[in-house]
């Protein structure tokens, strides 16, 4: 157990489905998982596992924000001996082609955030993920004919779309990254990942289309009921790991 989770070692599954969202998780255990149990509830971050087709598979809530996942990610991979954390959540789109509900695979991921200065004094502000779990959901997506768009993202610490001028922040990000998506915690898991030796990966559907010639949003019951494909598509990858 850790200050943050109260289950039991052997109660993680060695692939842990990681959304932001409580919720989420919850609503994944519920809909997608068999003979589910709730291991960990410390702050309402819900951690559930169960069983998909057949696989183990541990289901636990983030946060938001890079501090909450760089915690949570953190403890799964030291004290759980978790192996892999596919990172599932939603995101601005900044491809002008994005769609509302395109689901994009980070490659890798630019941060101006300080994370890895702190974490373990080093200056690293772009990282990448695992190129195995990447390949693993790439062949499922073709499996299970769910479309998805690979590119490097970018993980802020502010919400984008609360930005006083998120073109100034987009300007600051090295010109050949050209990130086609924004989120808030995919650094803070793929640097864990690089610094413990396990492997990280996230996919992100899109909710927020940041364009000047028309923005849109979807509604939060979208957000909600909208990401199905996304989860299956979490969950059939995982059970190739």
């Amino acid at each position: 157990m850790t200050p943050h989770n109260e289950a039991k070692k052997e109660d993680i599954a060695k692939v842990v489905i990681m959304p932001g969202d409580p919720l989420r998780a919850k609503y994944i255990a519920e809909n997608f998982l068999t003979g589910y149990k709730l291991v960990s509830s410390v702050r309402n971050i819900y951690c559930y596992t169960g069983k998909y087709k057949d696989k183990e598979i541990t289901v636990m809530a983030s946060g938001m924000g890079m501090p909450s996942m760089g915690i949570y990610s953190y403890e799964l991979f030291k004290f759980y001996d978790v192996d892999t954390i596919i990172r599932i959540g939603s995101c601005g789109g900044y491809g002008l082609n994005l769609k509302l509900f395109d689901i994009i695979l980070s490659e890798q991921v630019y941060s101006e955030s300080n994370y890895a200065l702190q974490a373990n004094n080093e200056n690293c502000h772009l990282v990448e993920s695992s190129d195995l779990i990447n390949s693993i959901i790439e062949d499922t997506s073709k499996e299970i004919n769910v479309p998805i768009i690979k590119g490097t993202t970018t993980c802020t610490e502010c919400f984008d779309l609360y930005m006083k001028d998120v073109s100034k922040v987009l300007d600051r990000i090295p010109s050949n990254l050209k990130p086609i998506g924004c989120e808030m915690e995919a650094f803070a898991l793929f640097y864990n990942a690089k610094l413990l030796g396990k492997k990280a990966s996230c996919l992100m559907s899109v909710v927020d289309i940041n364009s000047n010639n028309k923005p849109q949003s979807a509604t939060a019951e979208e957000r909600e009921k909208g990401l199905n494909n996304m989860i299956k598509l979490a969950l059939e990858s995982a059970i190739k790991i």
